[in-house]
């Protein structure tokens, strides 16, 4: 099962970035018209932006981030470049790079000459700093020329998204664009002691059904973080606020009139910190939740977790009853919202390194319009890595399992236009269908496209992280007290140098308004 990256392999980016996001999918072509008129399209030989028997024969170089079990990625690039060949009489060379040497890894190839046509960048990878320094290339020509499937699937809005200084330097990969915010419960247990689901409308009325779980399940856990990395608020709060890249500095209700204020000074923060140390103090929460390291869904597995804390998508439960074994049953608690953090979370873009940025460009441009090279990358080759299933899903072939694969399908929302992939099975055949609507019900922050340049403030930024590992996931997953600890953590901020961090981010938002409002 594919996942996007708006879970687990979230919960590593986030450490690793040290942000909050939510940032934050499954496998699924259901066929038809998904994310624009012509998202769904698939171009012909020769019909590409762009596309000429003249051009010379030129190596791709793409750096991604390895996530996944891809023992077979020779193979795959292989049946890739067949296609490539024909279509931009290019080839590329797949190379995935671990999280945790990911930032240490860009910085020394973009810094120097390395040969580097399409990598991975993020809003929480210093995306903003890689533009400024000249490390990307902009984009808007490019697009104008090569990308027309591009533009016609993603969007002028989204592609808004992905602008720093007026320029587009990356693209979003097409997926879950929003996130809506709740709790995930197992359903037998909701089922046999008959927890009246429709009674909780606020995070408050949860109490009620924790209390039962506590005296009913002993040993259980009533509710978990998301994830070995997460706290219990800091999956509620990107529901209430645009974090604006990072939390220093935040945008209550995705507007306030763009004026951008201390999260950490809000009564809305102090609240929440108060219904975690409530939880806590009650022992709906692990008292080693902070430090514990087990993953959510093997927790729920082995018996030891209730309910966790979420960010959703459409299908989201059927995923999350697979990673866990058991059904889950889901309580939206928030609407969905996105910002320019969910959206250009992950994109796409062209190194200045590129020794051909116009094949890059056409690469990209095919990633979001040939189903083929989008399934390749997602799944492998079909009859070896997946099979086709009955009700128009796919699945491991038989023998096959998540255990022993050789090319794990868990990527895909890394790569270009998701609608274009298979469905795997337990999944909702018109996944992406619901995407889509999803994507385009939500609520929009009035800072969409704005991407904060820390820079300025890098030594503050600094400071500031140093303060929060220091106190908020402790407050957040209510083990600190926030009575004695919130005063204390808000100082640290303060001297730190989260204010000026904020009157920073507040020069540039205000200039990035003159032009974008």
């Amino acid at each position: 099962m594919r996942k996007s990256f708006n879970r687990r392999q979230r919960g590593v980016f986030l450490v690793l970035l040290a942000i909050v996001l939510l940032l934050s999918a499954c496998g699924g072509n259901s066929g038809g018209n998904k994310g624009g008129s012509n998202a769904g399209a698939t171009n012909q030989p020769g019909e590409e932006a762009g596309a000429k028997s003249d051009l010379e024969p030129y190596e791709l170089s793409i750096a991604y981030f390895n996530i996944a079990n891809s023992k077979d990625l020779a193979e795959v690039q292989d049946a890739i470049n067949v296609i490539t060949k024909q279509k931009i009489n290019a080839t590329v060379k797949l190379t995935p790079i671990d999280l945790g040497a990911w930032q240490q890894q860009m910085n020394l190839m973009l810094a120097g000459n390395e040969k580097l046509d399409l990598l991975i960048t993020s809003t929480g990878m210093n995306y903003g700093t890689q533009a400024a320094k000249g490390q990307l290339l902009p984009l808007d020509d490019l697009l104008a020329q090569y990308g027309q499937d591009i533009i016609k699937v993603v969007g002028p809005d989204i592609l808004k998204a992905a602008t720093t200084n007026g320029k587009i330097f990356g693209v979003p990969s097409v997926r879950d664009w929003a996130a809506d915010y709740g709790v995930l419960m197992r359903k037998d247990l909701v089922d046999k002691y008959k927890i009246d689901l429709g009674a909780v409308k606020t995070y408050d009325d949860l109490d009620a059904v924790f209390e039962v779980i506590k005296k009913n399940e002993p040993g259980m856990a009533a509710v978990i973080p998301e994830g070995s990395s997460f706290s219990i608020v800091q999956s509620i709060t990107p529901g209430l606020v645009d974090p604006l890249n990072d939390d220093n500095g935040v945008l209550p209700g995705f507007d306030n009139n763009l004026q951008v204020v201390n999260w950490f000074e809000s009564q809305q923060y102090a609240d929440l910190l108060k219904m975690a140390r409530r939880w806590y103090t009650a022992g709906y929460i692990p008292k080693d939740i902070s430090t514990n390291q087990t993953a959510t869904e093997q927790m729920v597995k082995a018996g030891k977790a209730f309910s966790f804390m979420v960010h959703m998508k459409p299908g989201y439960e059927n995923k999350e009853s697979l990673m866990t074994g058991t059904p889950m049953v889901a309580v939206r608690l928030l609407p969905p919202v996105a910002t320019t953090s969910s959206i250009s979370n992950i994109m796409f873009s062209i190194a200045k390194n590129s020794q051909d940025p116009e094949r890059a460009m056409m690469f990209l441009n095919l990633l979001y319009s040939d189903k083929d090279i989008v399934n390749l990358i997602d799944y492998g080759i079909e009859g070896k890595h997946y099979v086709k299933k009955a009700d128009n899903t796919i699945g491991y072939p038989s023998g096959v399992d998540s255990a022993n694969a050789t090319y794990a399908p868990a990527h895909g929302w890394l790569w270009g236009n998701q609608f274009l992939s298979h469905v795997w099975e337990g999944d909702d055949p018109k996944v992406w269908e619901l995407t889509d609507e999803f994507n385009k019900a939500a609520k929009k922050s009035k800072a969409m496209g704005f991407s904060f340049t820390v820079d300025p403030v890098k030594t503050e930024a600094a400071a500031v992280k140093n303060a929060k590992d220091q106190y908020k996931i402790g407050l957040e997953n209510g083990t600190l007290d926030p009575d004695k600890y919130l005063p204390e953590f808000i100082a640290k901020l303060k001297s730190a140098g989260i204010d000026k961090i904020i009157v920073e981010k507040q020069k540039q938002l205000d200039e990035w308004a003159k032009t974008n409002q």
